[in-house]
């Protein structure tokens, strides 16, 4: 198989954005004590994390870099890293239930500001997930770009949610800015071409 073939396999690359996943069970499996539901909630909400913010980094590379080949293929595989990044956060979600085992108790820790900021940027990622496919596309037309823009409040919905949830925010302050600073850019180059037009 060439090598062209092996990067437009969607199965491989679903297959690699399985290996945390795997390694996060893996873990699990096999050190339950140490490892335990404190480990896997927090490695699978940064791994939703991460995804999330190679997905929406897509663009700026892409503006910043033109139209090279790899960025073209980063933007074709912007909806699978957007798809496994609501998978991850699912994940994390579920092990966070499995580990409360209580609805009162969940009910009164969504009400906390680290809860309740992760419970919406939730309910936003889902609609997104479940239209990431082209008869989505087709079916919403114009709509469909509109309603992927909640990415964008849902994004800052995570970074505070992680920043108000974890032991040590730090992380989330230097990502949450780098991705900030990521989308001053997009805006930047995405509006510079039509104050150029009306200049002339």
């Amino acid at each position: 198989m060439r090598l062209s073939q092996v990067l437009k396999s969607q199965k491989l690359l679903w297959l690699v954005l399985a290996l945390p996943g795997a390694w996060i069970a893996w873990r699990w499996a096999m050190t339950p004590e140490s490892y335990g539901f404190g480990h896997a909630i927090g490695d699978s909400g940064d791994w939703a994390t991460y995804l999330l913010m190679a997905t929406l980094l897509v663009t700026p590379i892409r503006l910043v870099t033109g139209r090279a080949r790899w960025t073209g293929w980063l933007l074709k595989r912007r909806r699978d890293l957007g798809v496994a990044s609501f998978a991850y956060a699912a994940a994390h979600t579920g092990v966070y239930l499995a580990n409360k085992a209580s609805p009162p108790l969940i009910l009164e820790e969504a009400l906390r500001p680290d809860m309740l900021t992760g419970w919406l940027a939730l309910a936003l990622f889902a609609p997104l997930a479940i239209t990431s496919n082209d008869a989505s596309m087709r079916m919403l037309r114009r709509s469909w770009k509109r309603l992927h823009r909640l990415v964008y409040p849902a994004a800052v919905l995570v970074f505070v949610h992680w920043a108000l949830a974890a032991f040590d925010p730090a992380t989330a302050y230097i990502l949450g800015g780098i991705l900030a600073a990521a989308e001053i850019v997009r805006l930047w180059l995405e509006r510079r071409p039509k104050r150029a037009q009306s200049v002339t």
